[in-house]
């Protein structure tokens, strides 16, 4: 079973950046899905991104289009969730989340995400 581990969760300021990793413990099937949810204080995790291993997909939720990139690098078996502008509404636990199976169009439903990571805390003040 591939295990996930994020990094680079902190606290910053509203505006500042910062980069979440995901590595996965072993390569996975090129045509899987790697997705960053959220989850805040009281509310029901959501969606944030997704990629395709192979990186042909890519979609974000709509707050954070413009702000948020995921990308990948295959060779460290890593995802990247590249977070500009953050605004204090982006406070939450994220965590990474992989596929485990084939799907056309980019997933974002957590229930179609089988591999979890433990999460990291990201907290944006005013």
């Amino acid at each position: 079973q591939v295990q996930l581990e994020e990094s680079g969760g902190g606290l910053v300021q509203a505006g500042d950046s910062l980069r979440l990793s995901c590595t996965a413990s072993r390569r996975t099937f090129t045509n899987y899905f790697m997705g960053w949810f959220r989850q805040a204080p009281g509310k029901e995790r959501e969606f944030v991104a997704a990629i395709r291993w192979n990186a042909g997909s890519i979609a974000y939720e709509d707050s954070v289009k413009g702000r948020f990139t995921i990308s990948i690098n295959n060779a460290k078996n890593t995802v990247y969730l590249q977070m500009n502008s953050l605004k204090p509404e982006d406070t939450a636990v994220y965590s990474c989340a992989l596929t485990t199976r084939e799907s056309a169009a980019v997933p974002i439903n957590q229930n179609d995400y089988t591999v979890w990571g433990q999460g990291t805390q990201v907290t944006v003040s005013t």
